[in-house]
């Protein structure tokens, strides 16, 4: 009997979006099913609306629509134009330079914007026709820029990071920010060598060599978009206010820059509050959907049923490590990243503390692991638009993605079995 409520969930979850269900309607859907194997019909319906509700209820949240927002804010800014410019400056000259250029600016503007598809539209629109002009084949650009665009979601801040803090009932956010630097810089490092080796490979152009009075000056005009790192990750590190509170000071910070950059003006405001908004309403509707889908797993006592499974294998971290590893990366081909956080977070997070893992690593590992997700079809957010900005299809993008995902999927082992690339730094502040 114990079986039932499982395979309730996971038949009726894969039904419904094989059918085309929405990904939030199908996890409502597959949890009031869930529920209704053990309770009656009322009860159950009146349970999912509830943990809905109450599943927003959180101070932490607040933290996501105020950095979507900022993110809107830099994306229409003009602060894009500025990084790219300052990395052109870096890695022009080298074999495959503009593709370096795309992924260091990716790198820079999702550790700004806290966000894939903000990095991925930008890049693609400004760099993918540059990147034609000069060469490139159009697939290679998209393959490019779908994969450097995730590096935001691990380099701080981070919406999904807030997400698994969340989920994991109260993983320190600073820690957190902090832990992903390293993985997410080694992560953009790795996808720079393929880069490299690939425009070699193919002969593309490369670029002039910068002089040392260039890489100042277009670092001196980057500098303002730059130092919004420091009071964001600053501000959190140090104490001084929270992951919420900074996030409002991101969107003050980045809406006083685009006015003085002449980026942004009233007129565009409305717009730009608009897309916020409906980015914040899909994300925020995926999170309720998901809190009453792990209200339902934990009624059903479904994670202490997996946890048993799985210990059952075997009681060896890095076999249950690559197992979990390999159901994350299958896990993200089909669901979208923030209710595979908050749906498989307290599934995972007491096996693998029962072996000793620290949860801020894990979180990395977690997250790291669902970035390859959100570039792999049938629900692959980030592919959609890289693919989209580029006009191509997804079927030609796959051949120069393949040795992305090699090197993405290299970089998350690295991360799973060395856990100082994840932990060193929040040590050096006692987080």
């Amino acid at each position: 009997m114990e079986y039932i409520p499982i395979l309730v969930l996971v038949i009726s979850f894969i039904c419904l979006l094989a059918i085309g269900t929405p990904v939030a309607w199908s996890i409502t859907i597959s949890a009031l099913l869930t529920m209704l194997v053990s309770i009656p019909a009322l009860p159950a319906f009146t349970t999912v609306s509830q943990r809905i509700g109450t599943g927003l209820d959180s101070f932490a949240l607040l933290a996501i629509p105020f950095f979507i927002l900022s993110g809107e804010l830099m994306n229409k800014g003009g602060i894009a134009h500025r990084l790219i410019a300052f990395a052109k400056t870096l890695v022009g000259a080298l074999p495959g330079g503009l593709a370096l250029i795309n992924i260091i600016s990716a790198m820079l503007m999702g550790a700004i914007a806290g966000s894939a598809l903000a990095s991925a539209s930008a890049m693609g629109s400004i760099l993918g026709p540059e990147m034609e002009k000069e060469g490139y084949s159009k697939e290679f650009g998209a393959a490019v820029n779908i994969t450097s665009a995730t590096t935001g979601l691990l380099i701080p801040p981070s919406n999904v990071l807030i997400v698994y803090s969340l989920a994991s009932g109260g993983a320190s956010i600073a820690a957190l920010f902090l832990a992903g630097y390293i993985p997410g810089i080694l992560t953009g490092l790795l996808l720079m060598l393929v880069a490299y080796i690939w425009a070699k490979k193919k002969r593309y152009k490369v670029g002039q060599r910068s002089t040392f009075r260039n890489i100042t000056k277009t670092f001196i005009v980057a500098v303002p978009s730059l130092f919004m790192l420091v009071v964001v990750i600053g501000g959190i590190v140090t104490g001084i206010f929270t992951a919420t509170e900074a996030s409002a000071i991101a969107v003050l910070y980045s809406l006083i820059l685009g006015f003085i950059y002449k980026e942004i003006t009233f007129e565009k405001l409305p717009q730009i509050l608009l897309d916020s908004c409906s980015t914040t309403a899909i994300v925020m509707l995926l999170i309720g959907a998901s809190m009453s889908m792990s209200w339902a797993l934990s009624y059903e006592n479904i994670p202490q049923d997996i946890s048993t499974g799985l210990l059952s294998i075997s009681d060896n971290k890095i076999i249950i490590l690559l197992i979990i590893n390999l159901l994350l990366l299958f896990v993200g081909i089909f669901m979208d990243m923030t209710p595979a956080v908050l749906i498989f977070t307290p599934i995972f997070l007491p096996i693998v503390m029962k072996l000793g893992l620290d949860p801020v690593h894990f979180g990395i590992i977690m997250i790291l692991n669902l970035c390859i997700g959100v570039c792999t079809p049938p629900v692959g957010s980030v592919l959609f638009v890289g693919v989209g900005i580029a006009n191509t299809t997804i079927e030609k993008v796959i051949k120069p993605l393949l040795p992305l995902f090699v090197v993405m999927i290299l970089a998350l082992f690295l991360i799973t079995y060395f856990p100082q690339l994840s932990l060193w730094l929040p040590g050096l502040f006692d987080l």
